[in-house]
């Protein structure tokens, strides 16, 4: 069996700051101008004009991604803040609403607001979008029905949206809930081949449902356009270190997963109705609650399981990308809590949303500037 490449390619969306009121920003299209000089197609506008993404170039290993993620930051900053203004990465913005959101006025935004309607205008939600290169179609399905089992394992170390128009949610990742309200989104049902999963596209193309395959928005996916596994469950990540740290996990997840299929074996595969309710654990709790152990039938604290995930992961395939010491940051972050535990700490103390918005601003830059 021929070894796919496992390539990493990251996808960030970063809020547009004012960092006087501390608002979202419209600014989009004259960062756009100045951004396509420097970065050519490595930034791009999204649905609200309050919200800058960036994507990397293809990577090798987690080191590589690390040095693009941080170069794609600080140009995107530096940008911001000729104009006097700031980036910040988190989930979802503390208080700004999305009513007062402009929608970014390219024609392929256009038709998503005409076809969502309110939904659209209510998408004010930034993700991380990690991608895996898998080159063979049957192996990447294959890879992406075992893969889901470890979804909100890995969203509730991402959990950075506890807020949503000026309101503490009480859900530590309040993206997922907005998102869910799109078609076609969430854990995908299993599928038993590729060609499967391309019928299943086909008939939504022909049925005029959805113009292509870029409109199937599930938490991991084929990706349309390139051959590529794509991991769509997490909220954007704060800090670099913690992007990097998820994306190490994911490549060396894919990983494994590809080489019990090499020695004949294979994770049980679970109903994607039973993943989604530990989707909804990590959702509300983050790593503060409990993930179901299906095999075991029975929940444990998702600390417990997610560092059982990790040093399943660390038994014999770390040093294949040199991504080990990326990996080991998860125990930090299982200490020391994800960027909404932070937040609602921040806000704890101050009882300002508008310290929260500073804070997501400095460690947006941790690392970077």
């Amino acid at each position: 069996m021929k070894h796919p490449s496992f390539s990493i390619g990251i996808e960030e969306e970063y809020q547009i700051i004012d960092p006087q009121t501390r608002e979202l920003k419209s600014y989009i299209t004259e960062l756009l101008e100045a951004g396509k000089l420097i970065l050519r197609e490595q930034v791009k506008a999204e649905l609200h004009q309050s919200m800058v993404e960036v994507g990397t170039e293809v990577c090798s290993s987690p080191a590589e991604a690390r040095n693009e993620l941080i170069r794609l930051r600080r140009s995107i900053m530096e940008l911001a803040g000729k104009n006097g203004l700031k980036i910040a990465a988190a989930g979802s913005h503390p208080f700004s609403s999305w009513v007062e959101q402009e929608i970014t006025p390219f024609e392929r935004y256009i038709g998503v607001k005409q076809d969502m309607q309110i939904l659209a205008q209510q998408l004010l939600i930034f993700g991380t979008h990690i991608h895996i290169g898998i080159e063979d179609p049957e192996l990447l399905i294959d890879i992406m029905n075992m893969v889901r089992y470890m979804l909100p394992h890995i969203l509730a170390l991402s959990t950075s949206s506890p807020f949503w128009l000026g309101q503490d949610t009480g859900l530590k990742s309040y993206r997922s809930i907005i998102f869910r309200n799109f078609p076609r989104t969430g854990i995908p049902p299993h599928f038993e081949y590729y060609a499967q999963f391309s019928r299943y596209v086909e008939t939504l193309v022909k049925t005029h449902s959805i113009p292509d395959g870029t409109k199937v928005w599930f938490d991991v996916r084929p990706n349309h356009n390139y051959p590529t596994l794509e991991f769509r469950i997490c909220d954007v990540c704060t800090r670099v270190d913690e992007a990097i740290c998820i994306a190490a996990i994911i490549q060396v997840l894919v990983f494994k997963m590809w080489k019990l299929r090499h020695d004949n074996m294979s994770f049980r595969i679970y109903p994607a109705v039973l993943i989604e309710e530990n989707k909804w654990r990590a959702v509300r709790y983050g790593l503060d609650g409990k993930l179901i152990d299906f095999g075991r039938q029975e929940e444990l604290p998702a600390r417990e399981l997610i560092r059982e995930m990790v040093d399943w992961l660390l038994e014999d395939v770390i040093d294949e990308f040199g991504g080990r010491q990326d990996i080991e940051y998860v125990y930090r972050i299982l200490e020391g809590g994800t960027s909404a535990d932070r937040q609602l700490a921040t806000y704890q103390r101050t009882h300002s949303l508008q310290a929260v918005v500073d804070q997501l601003i400095t460690e947006t830059a941790e690392g970077v500037l």
